[in-house]
Order: C-alpha cells, then structure tokens, then sequence
C-alpha cells in the first residue's frame, strides 16, 4: 500500500510502468509531480555539468518546442510545461527511431546506430560518426526534425562523450532509458567534491 500512495504522489503513477522515454526525462522532473518545467530542465542541466549559458539555452529551446505538444487540447502554457506522461507527442522524425510511437524503446534501431555509423570502435560513437548518423537519418524537408536530432545528439554527445572524446554504447543506451542522466549527475557531483 506506501508504494502506491508514495507513487501516485509524483503525479505520473507506476514508475514501473513509465516507457523508457518517460523515464528518459524522469531525470528533470526534479519536484516529481509528472510536469516539467524550464527552471527544473535548467537545473537538470547544471547537474549534467552544463555551463550556465548551455543549461539556459537547452531549457528553452526544448520546451518552446515541446511542451505545447504534451499538452494536446489546452491552451499553450506561458511557463511551457512539459507533461511526461503526454512525452511520446514529442517524437520527433528524422531521428534514430529507437523510441516507437508510444515511447517504447526499439532495441533494433539502436543496434542499428552502432552498426552503420560506429565505423572507429564497434560500442562508440566519434563526433564525426553522430554528425554521419543526423546526416543520413535526415528525412526530406522536416527541418522541424533535423533541428531537434541534432540538439538531441549534440546535447548527448556533449554530456556524454568519455575522456577518449566518443560516446560510448553505453552511455547512449543509458540516455534512453534515463539512467545515464543519475549516473552523470553522481559524477559531477562528486568531481565538485574533491575539487572544493
């Protein structure tokens, strides 16, 4: 019975039965209520290491292009909420396909990344091979869709990338699934730490 009311608490119910994309933007839903809004995709941001000017951009681009989308049939919204459970309205085209329609994740499509564009090391991709990936997924004329690919990977590949500089498997698996985002976050964190 605690896990059910602590669950319905957050405003998005089961976190069990969150698709991997809800559970991709879980990470900055800070105050859990299933609604995101700019300053907690910001502050989100600043926990992944994002400078200030990087985190502020990130946050407003994402939900001026969002947010309206995750709210079908409501007035737009001047604080541009992004409402997780409504997040597969969101997909956009000329990506990976590695979210289905319902914001399922497509283990096929995401072993196809690495196996057409990881030409350096078979589990990594180089800032050469994510520019070859947004190039040849680009469908025609839905620059809507190449914009938001290459924020999607740019953002990614920057936040991600290891010390060797390539974003590695799994990594990028862990952004699909959200996981990456916790695990990043702990890292800054604690380089913060030793470095104060």
């Amino acid at each position: 019975m605690a896990s059910s009311s602590s669950s319905q608490s957050d405003g998005i119910g089961n976190h069990d039965e969150l698709t991997p994309l809800q559970k991709h933007v879980m990470f900055f839903d800070t105050n859990k209520d299933g609604i995101i809004y700019p300053w907690e995709t910001y502050q989100g941001f600043r926990k992944l290491g994002r400078n200030v000017f990087r985190s502020l951009l990130a946050a407003v681009l994402i939900h001026v292009v969002t947010s309206h989308k995750t709210r079908p049939g409501k007035w737009p919204s001047l604080l541009f909420p992004i409402v997780i459970k409504n997040i597969k309205y969101g997909i956009h085209g000329s990506d990976s396909g590695a979210y289905d329609a319902e914001g399922r994740f497509v283990p096929e499509k995401f072993e196809e990344i690495f196996k057409k564009y990881a030409h350096k090391n078979s589990d990594s991709l180089t800032s050469d091979e994510v520019d070859e990936l947004l190039k040849k997924n680009r469908e025609p004329k839905d620059y809507f869709g190449w914009l938001n690919a290459i924020t999607d990977w740019r953002i990614l590949y920057s936040v991600g990338k290891n010390k060797d500089g390539v974003l590695t498997k799994e990594s990028v698996r862990g952004a699909y699934d959200g996981s990456f985002f916790e695990q990043k976050a702990k890292e800054v964190a604690a380089k913060k730490m030793k470095s104060s």
